[in-house]
């Protein structure tokens, strides 16, 4: 399965968290993360990501393209809602993608958890 990572500055914490929590069901799968993400998510959890461009660089658009070609599987999206991003239109966009698409996406923790043990039912059988 390709999952692909994104958090929100206010958030990358708690995605480092959840990774670590979850590091065996993430692992087998191949990870896709926008830029300082992928790095904390390799340097501090030590998971194998692929890197792409920070999200207001870019970063998210690139997963939405990679989405629509039917190359990711999963979304989780660790959005930070009190806060006005730069980049909104490219988020919008990739939310958008992910309903157009029908791909699973999770914008916050609660919703993670669960998408993230599904990976233990999947892997199950």
């Amino acid at each position: 399965m390709n999952i692909a990572l994104i958090a929100h500055d206010a958030k990358k914490d708690t995605m480092i968290r959840l990774a670590r929590e979850y590091a065996s069901l993430l692992a087998p799968h191949r990870l896709v993360a926008t830029g300082t993400t992928g790095s904390r998510l390799h340097e501090q959890v030590g998971l194998d990501v692929e890197c792409l461009r920070s999200g207001p660089l870019g970063g998210d658009l690139q997963i939405g393209a990679r989405l629509a070609q039917g190359e990711i599987d999963m979304v989780i999206f660790l959005r930070d809602p009190m806060t006005a991003q730069p980049h909104e239109p490219d988020i919008t966009a990739l939310l958008r993608a992910c309903d157009v698409h029908d791909v699973a996406c999770a914008t916050n923790e609660a919703s993670a958890r669960r998408m993230l043990l599904s990976l233990r039912v999947d892997d199950a059988g």
